[in-house]
């Protein structure tokens, strides 16, 4: 049996289960319609897919929990809306459903839609880390996941050596932002002047373990170079928490509120100090050369036995070479910080090893020409819609 009659427009059901996922299912959205602009869609997202014209289920906020104390109050209510969720899949009858990200939520929707109405095709947006850790997660989702879709080139090749389902590289979000990443040519001359990035994270704990490493690191640059300009930018929920712990810098930050004023900071800075996360990708896109660091707590530490990957920056994972330097842990001291970030305010073989591995990111994130990653997502959630589906 095939899904859509012929001259139907398909029905694809959509669940995302926090805000990131929320802005992927809405460009999702917007190039489906773009494809087929009958396309019906329905399901949980947030206010994004709202404003390109989905009705949720019920709000976001529901499902959007984060850490364990948090999970384990509200458990009845999640695992509730993941009944709900799932039987509200069922019901509406989709040619296809399409799960995006937020794995402990998302994953449980399609294995109980698997196990309730196993003909209709489910499409994954965003891997599991499943490359890092707990790789038997890979061949699980064959049994409730049809096509996934990565958002880093070296996953599908990942799942087909962990005998996961088949996976699709349709590109990083981060490449339909690339306009508001890259410098004009006024901006790039402003990357002559010794302005550094600072960038401490967003969550409270990295907040509270980066802050004042990452300024007693800054005060070492500043006593080399003259002049030197430190802009952070910071998420408007933490912005007086970090104005009270960079008081006691030897050199004030500037800092700067909101995406608009982050993007253009990126877009003239001459190097950054980052902690890892995909600020780090970020940054590299925008051809900014880093020196990453990261702490966790001690009872996280267990997990480097765990950890199956070479680096924990993004950059480096997706050119499989340690192009950019990270200090983790002990490693993560200002002596270190400042050494790795000297050489990149000045015209040095680092800078320049860190300019040339930019290049060659570009070339290993890139796409069809002329597409995008939600237009490549749309035509593959399409096809699973218009294909046969079993029994």
């Amino acid at each position: 049996m095939t899904s859509a009659d012929a001259g139907r427009a398909p029905r694809v059901f959509i669940v995302a289960g926090e805000h990131s996922g929320d802005h992927l299912g809405a460009g999702l959205i917007r190039a489906l319609r773009e494809r087929a602009p009958g396309v019906s869609v329905a399901g949980v997202g947030g206010d994004a897919m709202a404003g390109e014209g989905l009705s949720s289920l019920f709000p976001l906020s529901d499902i959007a929990v984060m850490g364990f104390v948090p999970v384990v109050a509200r458990l009845p209510q999640l695992l509730r809306r993941i009944r709900d969720t799932a039987d509200a899949a069922v019901a509406a009858k989709p040619d296809v459903l399409v799960i995006v990200d937020s794995p402990d939520f998302t994953h449980r929707v399609a294995k109980r839609v698997r196990a309730s109405a196993p003909g209709i095709p489910v499409v994954d947006y965003v891997s599991p880390t499943v490359w890092a850790w707990r790789p038997g997660r890979a061949p699980a989702m064959r049994a409730y996941v049809d096509h996934l879709l990565a958002l880093l080139p070296f996953e599908p090749a990942a799942h087909l050596r962990l005998g996961g389902p088949p996976c699709t590289y349709v590109g990083h979000p981060l490449i339909e932002r690339l306009d508001a990443l890259r410098p004009d040519a006024a901006e790039a001359a402003a990357r002559s002047r010794p302005t550094l990035l600072v960038l401490p994270g967003s969550r409270r704990s990295e907040i509270q373990r980066l802050t004042a490493v990452f300024g007693d690191a800054v005060g070492l640059v500043a006593e080399r170079v003259p002049g030197l300009d430190v802009v952070l930018p910071a998420v408007a929920d933490r912005a007086d928490e970090i104005r009270a712990r960079v008081r006691s810098w030897p050199v004030a930050p500037r800092l700067v509120m909101g995406e608009a004023a982050k993007l253009a900071a990126f877009r003239s800075a001459r190097a950054a100090l980052a902690a890892s996360g995909t600020v780090t990708l970020e940054l590299a896109l925008s051809g900014v050369p880093m020196a990453v660091a990261y702490r966790v707590s001690p009872l996280e530490t267990w997990l480097r036995f765990v950890v199956k990957v070479p680096s924990i920056v993004l950059p480096n994972l997706i050119l499989g070479d340690n192009a950019f330097p990270e200090f983790l842990q002990g490693a993560c001291t200002a002596e270190a910080l400042a050494a790795a970030v000297l050489p990149l305010m000045g015209d040095t073989p680092a800078r320049a090893a860190q300019l040339a591995a930019f290049a060659r990111l570009d070339g290993a994130m890139r796409i069809a020409p002329g597409s995008t990653p939600s237009a490549e997502a749309a035509r593959i959630v399409l096809a699973a819609a218009s294909a046969p589906h079993r029994p």
